[in-house]
């Protein structure tokens, strides 16, 4: 027994000096073993949905096990943010956060959480500009003579966006600031809400993404006068950009996948790698640009760095539009 003791410790010790190394890359092959949830703040129907779905099922497909999508909309993004944040950090629970749930809720709610802390970057997801479209009442066609209308007329052009805080609706105040001029925001409730009163000539100006507008666009009861991406859409080729007239303007509503901190660092590069590779499938990409979107893949790394970009972009211009509650 004293010969083989020595033996059978060291053994022992080798054997538990390695298992915290095998431990999380043992785990990370093997995930994911179970149904996989993502958490949004957006309603069943609307275009983060939407979205979030497309890829969430090719996320199925390739894992062989079922993505769930969890809408928990509700109080301008917060409901969901402290789902995600109080989930258990192995990866099964992960966040598609927006522009809402991690630029302006930080700014306007005092919240329990830190969104720079609290969640790890996995990947964005994709991005999605929005129109600035008018009613033909009132009797413009391009976006200089628009701005040409604001400025004869400060304060007396209403625009309407779905709700107060929401990218729509910071989008239209960016503008107004680049532009040089002053409109009056009419926050509605909905987009339908919203698009009726334009449609009806009762509020001249909307700002709002396409998936929201391209009905009445395409029966010509709105007139699109720009886009706020960086360059035309494929599918909207006539309708120019803000920055033509506005150089550098360049604004979309973009969504990232994100995990609860703690989330080990093998479970997230697995993660990001699917999501990149899901993203690059051509056949996704042209469905994304239907619907006005367009999917970007990221690194962990490039994903960081791009939300600490627009926060640090954002929050100035939302602290000053947005009371903080």
């Amino acid at each position: 027994m004293r010969r083989l003791w020595p033996i059978f410790t060291i053994s022992m010790l080798s054997v538990l000096a390695a298992a915290p190394l095998a431990g999380p890359s043992a785990h990370a092959e093997s995930f994911p073993s179970k149904p996989v949830k993502i958490i949004l703040q957006a309603a069943a129907g609307t275009a983060p949905d939407v979205l979030g779905r497309m890829i969430a099922e090719r996320l199925s497909q390739a894992w062989g096990q079922q993505v769930l999508i969890i809408n928990r909309p509700g109080a301008g993004g917060l409901l969901a943010a402290q789902a995600a944040v109080a989930a258990e950090p192995d990866g099964y629970t992960l966040y598609q956060a927006t522009t809402g749930g991690l630029i302006v809720l930080p700014v306007t709610q005092k919240l329990t959480f830190d969104v720079r802390r609290d969640f790890v970057p996995i990947g964005l997801m994709g991005e999605q500009p929005f129109f600035i479209a008018v009613a033909p009442s009132l009797g413009v066609n391009a976006l200089p003579e628009l701005i040409a209308l604001a400025k004869k007329r400060p304060g007396e052009i209403l625009y309407v966006a779905a709700s107060r805080g929401g990218m729509p609706h910071l989008t239209a105040e960016l503008f107004r600031s680049e532009a040089g001029i002053d409109l009056t925001f009419i926050p509605y409730p909905s987009i339908p809400q919203s698009l009726q009163e334009v449609v009806a000539g009762r509020i001249p100006m909307i700002v709002e993404a396409m998936p929201g507008l391209s009905g009445a666009i395409e029966g010509g009861s709105i007139k699109p006068l720009a886009v706020t991406s960086a360059k035309r859409l494929p599918n909207f080729p006539d309708v120019p950009t803000v920055a033509e007239f506005i150089p550098g303007f360049s604004v979309t509503a973009w969504f990232a996948l994100m995990a609860p901190a703690k989330t080990p660092d093998e479970i997230v590069l697995k993660v990001s790698q699917s999501v990149r590779a899901v993203i690059n499938q051509p056949e996704l990409q042209q469905k994304f640009e239907t619907l006005g979107a367009f999917l970007r893949a990221t690194s962990p790394a490039e994903t960081a760095e791009f939300i600490r970009d627009q926060q640090n972009s954002w929050w100035p211009i939302v602290k000053k539009t947005l009371p903080t509650q």
